[in-house]
């Protein structure tokens, strides 16, 4: 046996490092499990970095706004502010006007603004793109690396460990623990974490468990120049109403996604040339400044559950596994609220949640 510990978490990305750190802050021993050979490698290097408190349905608002602590406090993981000012713009065409006042029927914190203020903020605008407008005034940029390292340093000054190179190979139930298999070694622990993103549902296959139906789902983005004579600064990212396109500044370049959602299996996702054809094309119609070069271009997945709301709970069909999967487009954003979560169901502490919200994350309702 190459180690034991209290709690194996699978999946070395932003869930399972900020998961991990809050379970060793909570005196638990804890070895989080990475199969790459470092942490945050898929989708978590692949985000869209920014803090949208008025993003996703109910329970995903809460969940963020459980962790709002973190996200805003000077100096919370102990080098730096995870966030900075950024704002975030929804604009709607015509055609875009149901999906536009469909979002701000909810609950959500945005606040209408005319389209002759949303040209003024982001002057490349085309008239016929804003037939409506709305911002969300708490809408921050993320440093997602600086919010990983601390997570990660967290773990570690807690006593718990990353062990990198671990695919997991075989999980089975024996004498109280899970008995991990990994190309790093083997683990026991009598709770495990499956935060494997993409890959939960493969490896609740193997601890035998059937799968609860997450979708992986490819996105893609690319880095344009800025354009010329304009000051990007201070522009917010810039959404689409129907989730057509959005773009935002990046280190003075302009990041522009086509904003799809295709179904993938599992993998090391990268972009369909197409895909950001057809994405660049849609959002060279809603400004007056042409694509004329695409810098570079990635991809990455965003993995949901059926109903688009995270997975976070212990499953009832076998003891000691805890999902935290799931997280769609939430996945940084909603990190710290969903850690707190698992430190809280895990460790005895108290959730700091409303149950209802708690009951909406837990994997039994897929039962």
């Amino acid at each position: 046996m190459t180690g034991t510990a209290d709690v194996l978490v699978i999946g070395g990305g932003m869930a399972g490092i900020s998961a991990g750190a809050r379970l060793a802050e909570a005196g638990l021993s804890v070895r989080v499990l990475e199969r790459e050979a470092a942490i945050g490698q898929h989708s978590t290097g692949r985000s869209a970095a920014m803090y949208i408190p008025s993003y996703g349905n109910a329970t995903l608002r809460a969940l963020i706004a459980a962790g709002a602590e973190v996200m805003l406090a000077p100096r919370a993981l102990a080098r730096g502010t995870l966030t900075s000012p950024r704002g975030m713009m929804l604009v709607a065409s015509e055609a875009e006007l149901p999906d536009f006042e469909a979002t701000l029927a909810e609950p959500n914190g945005m606040e209408r603004i005319t389209p002759e203020e949303a040209r003024a903020w982001v002057p490349v605008l085309r008239p016929e793109a804003v037939a409506a407008a709305a911002r969300d005034p708490a809408a921050m940029a993320i440093d997602v690396d600086l919010m990983l390292q601390g997570f990660a340093r967290a773990l570690r000054a807690a006593g718990g460990q990353v062990v990198s190179g671990a695919e997991v190979r075989g999980l089975t139930r024996r004498g109280g623990d899970w008995l991990i298999e990994t190309a790093a070694g083997a683990f026991a622990a009598p709770v495990v974490v499956n935060a494997a993103g993409a890959w939960a549902d493969m490896v609740a296959g193997l601890a035998g468990l059937s799968p609860l139906g997450l979708q992986p789902m490819r996105r893609t983005a690319a880095i344009l120049p800025a354009p010329k004579d304009h000051d990007i600064e201070n522009w917010p990212l810039v959404a689409s109403a129907a989730e057509a396109w959005y773009f935002k500044p990046e280190a003075g370049k302009l990041l522009v996604s086509p904003a799809e959602e295709d179904p993938v299996e599992p993998m090391d996702a990268w972009p369909d040339d197409m895909v950001l054809a057809e994405g660049l094309w849609r959002f060279e119609q809603a400004v007056s400044v042409p694509v004329t070069r695409v810098e570079r271009s990635w991809a990455g997945l965003r993995t949901f559950a059926p109903d688009r709301t995270p997975v976070a709970g212990f499953d009832p069909r076998a003891e000691g596994f805890f999902w935290l999967a799931g997280q769609g487009g939430n996945g940084i954003q909603a990190a710290p609220g969903l850690a707190g979560l698992a430190a809280g169901l895990i460790a005895g502490q108290a959730l700091g949640l409303a149950p209802e919200v708690v009951a909406a994350v837990s994997p039994a309702r897929f039962a």
